[in-house]
């Protein structure tokens, strides 16, 4: 079976998810969580300072915006609302058409993002894709998802090896057939370069010099 694989943030999507999710549930479960706002900024300079990883990054919002647990049940709606939102004004036109394309061609249609599994889910099954491959979240024996990271953080080098594996996991390998691979930033040079066809979605400077250099395709999808 052939394969599309589409990145989400800036692919996909117009704008980034990952923060306006974070606010998303801080303004509709506590309000009062907004105070945390100058913390969120802080981390986000210490991560540009190189003094915390993209992961712990992650996991010090998540417990700032959301709290350091919230149960599955009470997540889910969150997460629904959140989704109907994204799709129904964060999706590049060109994002869509695709979509279809790659259906219509008999590909499986999957997203690999960096953005956490849990609400990157709903907004891949609103579209139509079939696999979810991201950031995973741990979830205790109590039910409650936890502001920590299970596994990797799907990004850069961590995302070829999670795609490495839910190929193997999906039983494909050896067996996929072509793969078309759509994404806007360089970080994820290590799938462009795996795929059989890259394409360069709306690339920021340093992506469209590689994309040039190395002949693969560059499109603008709105």
């Amino acid at each position: 079976m052939d394969l599309a694989i589409y990145d989400m943030d800036r692919t996909v999507t117009r704008r980034p998810t990952y923060t306006s999710f974070l606010l998303h549930c801080a303004m509709r479960r506590a309000p009062w969580r907004l105070v945390f706002v100058p913390l969120v900024v802080g981390s986000m300079l210490a991560y540009v300072a190189k003094l915390i990883t993209r992961a712990r990054l992650k996991e010090v919002n998540h417990a700032l915006l959301i709290g350091r647990s919230i149960s599955v049940a009470e997540m889910r709606p969150l997460v629904e609302s959140f989704a109907d939102r994204q799709v129904a004004g964060n999706i590049r036109p060109g994002a869509r058409a695709a979509i279809a394309r790659d259906k219509a061609e008999g590909r499986r249609v999957v997203m690999a993002t960096a953005s956490y599994r849990f609400y990157a889910a709903a907004i891949a099954e609103r579209l139509g894709f079939d696999d979810v491959i991201g950031t995973g979240s741990v979830i205790g024996l109590d039910e409650r998802l936890l502001a920590r990271i299970e596994g990797e953080n799907c990004y850069g080098e961590a995302k070829m090896r999670m795609v490495a594996d839910w190929v193997e996991k999906s039983g494909l390998t050896g067996r996929h057939g072509h793969v078309r691979f759509y994404s806007d930033h360089v970080t994820d040079a290590p799938v462009f370069e795996w795929a059989d066809e890259p394409v360069a979605v709306n690339p920021h400077g340093r992506l469209a010099k590689l994309a040039a250099e190395r002949g693969w395709a560059q499109e603008d999808w709105g």
